[in-house]
């Protein structure tokens, strides 16, 4: 897939995630790992595990969006429906993919490639496999749907091995300044400003409260390094003239 000014979407798909049980890891990691493909992501949507939700979902935003990407739901029990509505959302059978049972099945003793396990061999009649290194379980492609486990440590392994194979667009950088003590109040027209001379950026403002001290950082992110150096050497400015210390870069956790 090619696109000159590709945009990515995520669905995070899970009732544990909606409830609280579980708190999402991924949606840092791939925002920060598109960028830097130049592939940014333009949304994230929390789904429950509902198959009309996840069917009208995927059809939406694969429309939309170059790359889309749901995390979750891709395991053994019976809520796990990801791969299902995902066949159904493309209108195509779901069934045993050949590679992924063959994998599967020699990964188990004799008889423990039971019902239960063999849903995760089970995708969309056409789907590629998605491998990674920390599971025999793979993730898979339909389209422009990439679909890949929850589980942090086995999701971020199989977009290292997706990675090289997505084409991406200019690389999103970032530049960044701080201050402690400074208040988004005192600055917050003179970024208006700052803003409006580099529509192309996204300039973005945010608190932190540290025991060293509470403050706010600002972010330019945008695909021309120059303009964002540009436009945080202004906000430097800025920070200086209200009698705040400017600091290059994001605070420290």
């Amino acid at each position: 897939m090619t696109a000159t000014n590709p945009t990515a979407c995520l669905l995070v798909i899970g009732n544990e995630v909606l409830s609280g049980r579980t708190q999402d890891a991924n949606i840092r990691f791939l925002a920060t790992r598109l960028g830097e493909l130049g592939i940014p992501m333009r949304e994230v949507r929390i789904i429950p595990d509902v198959p009309q939700t996840i069917i009208d979902t995927v059809n939406e935003v694969r429309a939309k969006f170059t790359y889309v990407f749901t995390t979750g739901g891709i395991g053994p029990t019976h809520d796990d429906i990801t791969s299902e509505c995902v066949a159904a959302a493309f209108g195509v059978p779901w069934e045993p993919h050949p590679e992924a049972w063959a994998r599967m099945e020699r990964s188990y003793p004799p008889g423990g490639f039971n019902a239960a396990r063999q849903r995760m061999a089970t995708m969309p009649r056409g789907a590629t496999l998605i491998d990674n290194a920390l599971s025999v379980a793979p993730g898979f492609q339909i389209g422009n749907v990439y679909v890949m486990a929850g589980v942090p440590r086995v999701m971020q392994s199989m977009f290292d091995w997706l990675a090289p194979k997505l084409q991406g667009g200019p690389r999103v950088v970032s530049r960044a300044v701080h201050a402690i003590g400074l208040a988004e109040g005192l600055i917050a027209e003179g970024l208006t400003a700052v803003q409006a001379r580099y529509p192309e950026l996204d300039l973005g403002s945010y608190p932190f409260y540290r025991p060293t001290g509470n403050g706010v950082s600002i972010v330019a992110k945008g695909t021309d390094a120059a303009k964002a150096e540009a436009a945080i050497a202004e906000v430097t400015t800025l920070i200086a003239d209200l009698d705040r210390t400017p600091v290059q870069g994001e605070p420290p956790e």
